[in-house]
C-alpha cells in the first residue's frame, strides 16, 4: 500500500516538473525561432522578463522526481539510469548549459557574447525535453528492463523518437501559452498577437503528434496503448482532449488566467494518463511497483518527509508564483532606485 501510495507521488512529482519545466523550455523553443538580433528583440524581451524569477525554481520538481525514485524505487533507479545513461546524460548537459545560458546573457556587454549565450540556451532548451522524451518512450516501449544493458536501440525506437518529438512540441505549446498572458501582463499587445499564434500553431502539431503515437504505441508498445485506450489511461486522455478543446476556445478570445490552466490540464492530463497506463508496472512489462519498491521502513519514511516538504514547499512555491504574476518580482529602475535611496540624478533630495 505504501509502495503504490509513493508511486502515485512520484507520478504526480513527474507531472509537476512536465508542466513547470515544460513552461522554461518552451520559451527557450521560442527564443530559438524568434529570428535575428532586429526580428527576435521584442519575442527575446519579454522572455527574458517572464522567465527570470521563476526559472530557477522549476528544476524543484526534478530533483523531487530523482529523489523519489533513488529512495522509493532503488531497482527502478539503477535500471533505467543504466539502461539510459546516454540520452539522460544528454539531457543534463542541455540542462546546465541551458541555465548558463540564460544567467549570462543577460548581464553580457558584448553583443557576440550575448548572441552566444543566447543560442546556447534557446538550443539546450530544445536538446533536452527531447532526450528526457526519449527516455521516457524507452520505458513505455519494454525496451527496458531489469539486467538491459545500454544500447542505442533503447532509445532510438519508434515510441522513443516520438515521445522526444511530442516532449518538444508539448513544451513549445505550454510556452507559448504562458508568454501569450505575459504580454497582456507586460502591456505588450502587438507580443499577444504574436504567441497567440504559435500556441495554435503549436497545439495543432501536438494534436497531430498525438494521433501519430497512438499508432505507434499500438504497434511498438502494446502494453501502454491497451492502457491509453481502456479505464482510468482513456479517462485522462479523453480530460486531456477536452483540456485542449478548451484552451483552443480561450486562445481565440482575449487573454485571461484560465487559459493556462486548461493548457496545463492538456499536460498534466496527458502524463497522468501515460502512467495510468503503465499500471500496474514502472517498467512495462518486466517490473512491477511492489517489486520495484524499497524497504518498507524506506517507504514509510519516505511517505513522512515527502509530506513534509510539499507542507513546506508548495505554500512557497505557490506564493513566488503569486508574486510573479501580480509583478511584485518586477527588477527597479534607476528611477526608482533613486527614489528609494532618497536622491534625484541632480542631486540631494530636497526632504534630506
Amino acid at each position: 500500500m505504501t509502495a503504490d501510495l509513493i508511486a502515485v507521488v512520484l507520478l504526480l512529482a513527474v507531472t509537476a516538473y512536465a508542466c513547470a519545466g515544460g513552461t522554461d523550455y518552451g520559451a527557450g523553443f521560442w527564443d530559438l525561432t524568434a529570428g535575428g538580433t532586429a526580428r527576435g528583440r521584442r519575442p527575446r524581451w519579454l522572455i527574458d522578463h517572464a522567465m527570470a524569477p521563476v526559472w530557477e525554481v522549476n528544476n524543484v520538481w526534478l530533483i523531487f522526481v530523482l529523489v523519489i525514485m533513488w529512495t522509493g524505487f532503488p531497482v527502478l533507479f539503477q535500471t533505467v539510469f543504466s539502461a539510459m545513461w546516454l540520452p539522460l546524460a544528454l539531457a543534463v548537459v542541455g540542462m546546465v548549459l541551458r541555465g548558463a545560458g540564460f544567467a549570462f546573457r543577460k548581464p553580457t556587454r558584448r553583443l557576440a557574447g550575448r548572441r552566444l549565450y543566447g543560442a546556447v540556451f534557446a538550443v539546450a532548451s530544445l536538446v533536452t525535453p527531447f532526450f528526457l522524451g526519449a527516455a521516457v518512450g524507452g520505458v513505455a516501449s519494454e525496451r527496458v528492463a531489469p539486467g538491459t544493458e545500454a544500447s542505442a536501440d533503447i532509445w532510438t525506437s519508434p515510441t522513443s523518437l516520438v515521445f522526444g518529438l511530442v516532449a518538444v512540441a508539448t513544451t513549445a505549446f505550454l510556452g507559448a501559452v504562458f508568454l501569450t498572458g505575459d504580454a497582456r501582463r507586460f502591456d505588450a499587445p502587438d507580443l499577444v498577437g504574436y504567441f497567440r499564434r504559435r500556441a495554435l500553431c503549436s497545439l495543432a502539431v501536438l494534436t497531430v503528434l498525438a494521433v501519430v503515437t497512438a499508432f505507434v504505441t499500438h504497434e511498438d508498445a502494446p502494453h501502454v496503448w491497451h492502457g491509453l485506450t481502456h479505464g482510468l489511461g482513456l479517462s485522462f486522455v479523453v480530460v486531456a482532449g477536452a483540456a485542449a478543446l478548451a484552451t483552443l476556445v480561450m486562445l481565440l478570445r482575449p487573454p485571461s488566467t484560465w487559459m493556462r490552466v486548461t493548457a496545463i490540464g492538456v499536460v498534466a492530463s496527458a502524463v497522468v494518463a501515460w502512467g495510468m497506463a503503465q499500471r500496474p508496472y514502472l517498467l512495462p512489462t518486466s517490473l512491477t511497483v511492489a517489486d520495484a519498491a524499497g524497504a518498507p521502513a524506506t517507504l514509510t519514511w519516505l511517505a513522512i518527509v515527502t509530506l513534509v516538504a510539499l507542507v513546506l514547499v508548495v505554500p512557497a512555491v505557490v506564493l513566488l508564483y503569486w508574486l510573479d504574476t501580480h509583478g511584485e518580482l518586477e527588477e527597479l529602475t534607476d528611477t526608482e532606485l533613486r527614489k528609494g535611496s532618497g536622491t534625484t540624478g541632480d542631486g540631494p533630495s530636497p526632504d534630506l
